[in-house]
Parts: structure tokens; sequence; C-alpha cells
């Protein structure tokens, strides 16, 4: 007979493992919580500020992990581009306004959020995905993106990247 007082906290070796991450894609009426779980990220430096009538008006571009309280955990834009056959490009997408809530940091938001929008990708037969990040950008890293020019981005996205916040582009072929 053990006199051991179970550890709090540490995972019972029965226990079932943790339910995967619902995404799913927002809806214009999220277009609130996308500024909200933005704005702290904005005020960071980490991502551009965009009008809430853009999220609006964008909203179906974004895939979301929502709360149980109906808050939304994280977020990303996936922004499809046609193909520029005058450049010899297929379709691209660019992954854009990527963000997980402070307190659901490290618990898989992100890394769901990025599979998801990497099975879309594949979905709308995408030749590539690009992203820019200002940050060391370790997720896209680890799941196959690579540092990249970009000139061999969409050109209407790249031509809208902004100078001064010295973002690294990164992108995916797929």
């Amino acid at each position: 007979m053990s006199t051991a007082a179970p550890r709090l906290g540490a995972p019972s070796p029965c226990a079932a493992p943790p339910a995967p991450l619902a995404v799913r894609s927002a809806r214009p009426g999220d277009a609130v919580a996308l500024e909200a779980l933005s704005r702290p990220f904005v005020r960071s430096g980490a991502l551009r500020r965009r009008p809430l009538s853009l999220y609006a008006s964008d909203a179906t571009d974004f895939l979301v992990v929502e709360a149980y309280d109906g808050t939304l955990d994280g977020c990303l834009g996936v922004s499809v581009h046609p193909a520029d056959p005058d450049e010899g490009r297929g379709p691209a997408g660019v992954l854009y306004n990527f963000c997980v809530a402070s307190r659901s940091q490290g618990r898989g938001v992100g890394v769901a959020l990025l599979r998801a929008a990497l099975t879309e990708a594949d979905a709308r037969s995408l030749c590539a995905l690009f992203t820019a990040t200002t940050g060391g950008g370790e997720l896209f890293l680890r799941h196959g993106f690579a540092p990249t020019a970009a000139e061999l981005a969409p050109r209407a996205w790249a031509d809208s990247l902004d100078p001064a916040r010295n973002s690294r582009v990164l992108a995916r072929t797929l």
C-alpha cells in the first residue's frame, strides 16, 4: 500500500489525451473579436494595425480557435492570390495576422491553426504559401517554411509590405 499523495496537476496515466483543438472558419460576426484578439500584437509592433472595417470585410479569410467561453484563442488569415502566368507562378496563399491570445500560448493553438491553413491550401490547390514576420518565425520554419525573396511572392502582397517593419518573408512550396 502506498502512502504517497498523488501529485496534483500531473496527468493521470489513465487519462484520455486532450481533445484536438477545433479550428473553424471565421464569420463576419467575428470581426470585433478578431480585432480585439489582434490589438495586443498591434500595440507590441508584431502586427500591422487594421481597422475594424477590414476585419469585417475579410473575416472569411480567417481561421480561428474558439475558447470554451466563446472568446477567440487564436486566428490566422489566409488570403488566396490567383496564378500569375506572366511571372510563371501558380496560385498562392498568404498567411497573415497570425496571433494567439497570451492565455493560450504554448497550448498548441498556433500549431492547430497553421496545420489547418496547410490543409486549406492543399484543398485549394495552391502552389505555395507565403508569410512575413518581424519575429523569428520558428513555428513556420518547423513546418517547412524557409526564407525567400519578397519578389517571389504574389506581387500585390509583396508590394504592400512596409520596408520600415524589416519583415522576413518565408515561403513553403506545396
